[in-house]
């Protein structure tokens, strides 16, 4: 595994990071305050191509190979953890219909979600079952050639903004796991905003309630016979590597306003610095998101060569690096003592959306449960 970027690679990190320092870390705090992005960031992102970013050039997305794509959700995170969740959202449903749609529903859609003129949301977790697809209450019913959905979902992030969601179903009683793009304004659909979170405040969180909601056969993601749940995956597996990206981005972002703060803040004489403790903290920090890091590269390069053990890396990846951006923010929040609990210092924001990391797309107790299937092959065997 090769650990140092390419020219291309270097290029792209540097003008990620210049377009988050200059466009999206000013405006974090505000952004979260006001539990909501503001269109014009949302243009400016679609402008700069970073919608949609890992699809192919033929469909309108810029072609990063995978590990370009996890420095841009690593310096979109260190900045703002919100807007950073739009690309994952968005690219989610747009990896879906890349890797399940036909031919036509690439054609009609993958254009328009890579340029922004449409923002996609993934509608998978419901209020009763949470994101265990196995038990999923919301149906699609077949009526002709077309079916009728009727469920719930709650905790879709960017509901309150997006143009068309991919609605995650059950298809009959008892049938398979499918997947539908269904529209913000298609009827018997209501859009209901949920703010207040802890966390991940300008996400634009909503619940969705689905009524007797046409939806056309064309809409279906993936054939018919298509062995259930692979939509759920497919789309879990690029959010999930999105989301480690973005942990490294809260580690480093935490890095460094505690390095920042450690030279410039005094006490007993000196700055705190140069007090042992506090060096090991800073020690166990950066020790924390360099190892994160490198799970992530090893992720993205088996990803981008589909290599076996893709799916493994991935989810060792996000485990990983979530309990990784919860520890390192709450070492900065200790750091930075009484300041660090208030909206005086940014790692209190850090630490909210940190938290957070740890139950998205896909929390710990289920990677602790799902990642020991994976060595339980390579070991009991």
């Amino acid at each position: 595994m090769k650990i140092e970027l390419t020219v291309r690679q270097q290029q792209r990190k540097d003008r990620f990071r210049l377009f988050a320092d200059t466009h999206i870390a000013p405006v974090a705090g505000d952004f979260d305050r006001q539990e909501a992005i503001t269109d014009e960031v949302v243009e400016l992102v679609a402008r700069n191509g970073l919608l949609g970013s890992h699809l192919p050039t033929e469909h309108g997305g810029r072609g990063f190979d995978m590990i370009s794509y996890g420095l841009l959700h690593e310096a979109l995170g260190r900045a703002c953890s919100s807007t950073r969740s739009l690309l994952t959202v968005h690219d989610m449903v747009c990896e879906a219909i890349l890797r399940l749609g036909n031919a036509q529903l690439r054609q009609a859609w993958l254009p328009v979600l890579a340029s922004g003129k449409k923002i996609g949301a993934f509608a998978l977790t419901e209020p009763e079952v949470g994101s265990d697809a196995g038990s999923l209450q919301t149906t699609a019913t077949q009526d002709g050639d077309d079916y009728v959905l009727n469920g719930r979902k709650k905790w879709i992030s960017f509901a309150q903004l997006a143009d068309v969601f991919l609605v995650v179903a059950r298809v009959g009683r008892g049938g398979p796991i499918g997947g539908f793009l269904v529209p913000a304004d298609a009827p018997g659909l209501t859009v209901t905003p949920i703010t207040g979170m802890l966390g991940l405040r300008a996400s634009m969180l909503g619940e969705l309630d689905l009524t007797a909601c046409p939806v056309p056969s064309s809409a279906r993601v993936g054939p018919a016979k298509m062995p259930s749940g692979l939509v759920v995956a497919t789309a879990l597996q690029l959010g999930r590597y999105s989301v480690a990206w973005g942990c490294v981005g809260i580690g480093e972002a935490c890095l460094e306003a505690s390095f920042r703060y450690s030279e410039t803040r005094e006490q007993f004489g000196v700055p705190i610095s140069k007090h042992q403790l506090i060096r090991r903290m800073l020690t166990n920090m950066l020790t924390d998101v360099r190892a994160a890091r490198l799970l992530c590269y090893e992720a993205g390069y088996l990803a981008q060569d589909r290599k076996p053990g893709t799916v493994e890396a991935t989810l060792i990846a996000k485990y990983f690096s979530s309990r990784m951006a919860t520890r390192v923010a709450g070492d900065a929040v200790q750091l930075h003592g009484a300041s660090g609990g208030s909206a005086e210092q940014p790692v209190e924001r850090y630490f909210r959306d940190a938290r957070l990391m740890e139950i998205i797309e896909g929390s710990t107790e289920i990677q602790q449960i799902t990642i020991p299937k994976y060595g339980r092959q390579a070991y009991a065997d």
